[in-house]
């Protein structure tokens, strides 16, 4: 159940619009820092409350079009139609908004079913005037709601609903927007209306998002699994979007959590050119507002980012914002694990890690563990797991590992995917396996929004211009399309059919049983300068074999994984943590030597956890000390 405060209260900026009839602003009141309520009146009339934080204005939420289409970027439109007034809503954090669109869309619908009061009977009433917020969103607000659905409306009330509802012709949702499950087998029902389904953060992880919210600088970590994406997600979605930058080491993380790369943030290039002249560069139109207008700057992925690299950042941000504090007073987001994939190496000298950098003691103000494993739920993999992240690799491990060359994970025509070090090993193996197969070639062209622009859609889409396929195809979704029914990313399967007509769009049989035709999906990227791009593709890519850096952050059904041309510290670890389990893994070649942990990653998590047990020893005695007091 969400808090009130979470569904009926908003923090943003509002613009309160009168309109003449042709639909132009003729008065216009603009707050910066507005409260948005929901509540109800004397007459229990859903109400909409804003404050400015003198006078406060209310508006009797009757009739109303509701505009959603961008409230996925903290905006959107409520527009008043028997007064002519729209109430227009920016920069609010998407997923509270989220909340309160639904507990607002919900609770009128319910509310739809009471008899509303006459202006005669109001008068006769005589009630003082009131407003009480609204009370959170109950599974009977949902029934009612849906029952009234279900029964057919009158044309006008039906039109306005919908939109309301956010089903109608406007408003555009992605799929990740759990209000209405989509009824596909018969497109012409109405979809049901549920309660806001998030998926609830452990203790870990909410008191990372606490410490965010409480403008704290941040770096937060966890082995392989410990939902660190989700919880970058929750933190995207809980801060205003115009000076929150979203951004990643590499382009395929970057699209995980929405975002862009750090080097396209920063606007200097690889940033090896001198302090003075990256700075220059990050003082050209577009980067700068860049810089200016952040106030929160997310850093997913922060082991690939070098520690030269690092402290350049930290020095343009003093000097462009004009500020001597730490990062020029940007609140600093920052995840990954070092002992994940350690950053490129330039020539023969090896990269020193983020937190190696001068500043990083400076900037960072809070460090924190996530240390519940999600993504597996066999304790003894998880065991394993730990050990080959920390580069020990007992008798044990090394026994569990080489069996595993011998488990037979091929299932229904589904084979394992192997994972290789190399790029070039993906691509040769995907492709002689495609043309291996018979049967004609299906090839699948993307639809970009700017096609001049593909090698930037490219760094970051997970998906590639042009896809071909045959029946036989062993191919992997990208996307989570439905996660109750398997359909996630990373999910395995073969491809057995292609439709009839001229799309020919293909049939997959997944893993998890269920066979679905692929539609093309939408995924969306920030480029320099803000402006989005997209690009519409089948959420599918040949999976014979894919390599460990593209597999970050996918959680794999059945792999095989050859460690034998391992070259990094942590790549072995990252290749097995893959894995849901033991049984749909296979490790060829396995030798102990390839599992390696770098010594001074090692260092620096044993003085955080010793730091982190002094603190809490502290908390312990403090806490103890004053209930010894109270008890006096």
């Amino acid at each position: 159940m969400f808090h009130g405060e979470d569904g009926a209260q908003l923090q943003c900026c509002v613009a309160v619009e009168r309109l003449n009839t042709a639909g132009q602003a003729i008065k216009r009141q603009v707050i910066r820092k507005a409260s948005v309520l929901l509540g109800r009146n004397e007459f229990q009339e859903i109400t909409l409350r804003i404050h400015d934080g003198k006078v406060p204005q209310s508006y009797t939420l009757k009739e109303f079009k509701l505009f959603t289409k961008f409230a996925r970027d903290g905006k959107c439109t409520v527009k008043l139609l028997p007064e002519n007034i729209q109430v227009l809503i920016s920069d609010c954090p998407p997923d509270r908004l989220s909340i309160f669109l639904k507990t607002l869309s919900i609770k009128h619908q319910a509310w739809q079913t009471t008899k509303p009061l006459t202006d005669r009977e109001k008068l006769k009433a005589g009630l003082p005037r009131s407003f009480e917020t609204i009370s959170p969103l109950q599974q009977k607000d949902v029934q009612k709601a849906n029952e009234l659905r279900s029964k057919e409306p009158p044309k006008g009330l039906a039109d306005r609903t919908n939109k309301m509802a956010g089903v109608g012709p406007q408003v555009k949702r992605s799929r990740s927007d759990c209000n209405f499950s989509p009824v596909k087998a018969n497109p012409s029902k109405r979809p049901v209306l549920s309660l806001p389904a998030a998926r609830r953060l452990n203790k870990e992880q909410a008191a990372v998002l606490s410490a965010v919210l409480s403008g704290k600088n941040v770096f937060f970590t966890g082995s392989a699994g410990t939902g660190k994406s989700f919880l970058l997600k929750r933190i995207v979605g809980s801060l205003p979007p115009k000076s929150t930058f979203a951004t990643a080491s590499t382009g395929v993380a970057a699209c995980h959590i929405g975002g862009t790369t750090l080097h396209n943030f920063a606007g200097i290039g690889s940033g090896s050119a001198p302090l003075e002249q990256c700075i220059e560069l990050a003082q050209r139109p577009g980067v700068l507002q860049h810089w200016t207008s952040c106030r929160h700057l997310i850093i997913d992925e922060i082991s690939m980012v070098e520690a030269q690299f690092f402290d350049k950042l930290e020095s343009i941000a003093r000097s462009v914002r004009r500020s001597t504090e730490p990062f020029g007073g940007i609140q600093l987001i920052v995840c990954g694990d070092f002992l994940q994939l350690p950053p490129v190496s330039k020539g023969k000298e090896k990269a020193s890690f983020c937190f190696q950098s001068r500043s990083w003691r400076k900037v960072i103000q809070v460090n924190m563990e996530l240390t519940e494993v999600r993504r597996q739920t066999d304790q003894s993999f998880i065991s394993l797991l730990q050990a080959v992240r920390v580069g020990r690799v007992t008798e044990e491990v090394t026994a569990k590992l080489m069996e595993s060359a011998y488990h037979q994970i091929e299932k229904d025509g589904i084979l394992a995917t192997r994972l290789c070090t190399h790029k070039d090993d993906v691509e040769l193996t995907n492709e002689n396996k495609l043309q291996q197969l018979p049967g004609s070639m299906r090839v699948f062209e993307a639809v970009d929004s700017d096609p001049a622009l593909v090698v930037t859609i490219d760094a970051q889409s997970p998906v590639s211009r042009l896809l071909r396929l045959k029946v036989g195809a062993q191919v992997m979704l990208t996307k989570n399309l439905d996660v109750q029914r398997g359909l996630v990313n990373g999910a395995r399967g073969v491809v057995v059919g292609f439709e009839p007509g001229k799309q020919g769009l293909p049939r997959v049989r997944f893993l998890c049983g269920v066979t679905e035709v692929m539609k093309p999906e939408r995924w969306m990227f920030k480029s320099g300068g803000g402006i989005y791009l997209s690009r519409q593709q089948l959420p599918l890519k040949l999976a014979w074999a894919i390599s460990i850096h593209k597999s970050q952050g996918m959680t794999l059904d059945c792999v095989e994984i050859s460690l034998a041309r391992v070259f990094e510290s942590g790549q072995a670890y990252v290749a097995l943590s893959r894995a849901r389990n033991l049984e749909g893994l296979r490790v060829m070649d396995f030798d102990p030597r390839v599992v390696r942990a770098d010594p001074d990653v090692l260092l620096f998590y044993k003085k955080l956890r010793k730091e982190r047990l002094l603190m809490q020893a502290c908390m312990d005695e403090f806490v103890g000390k004053s209930n010894k007091e109270n008890r006096w």
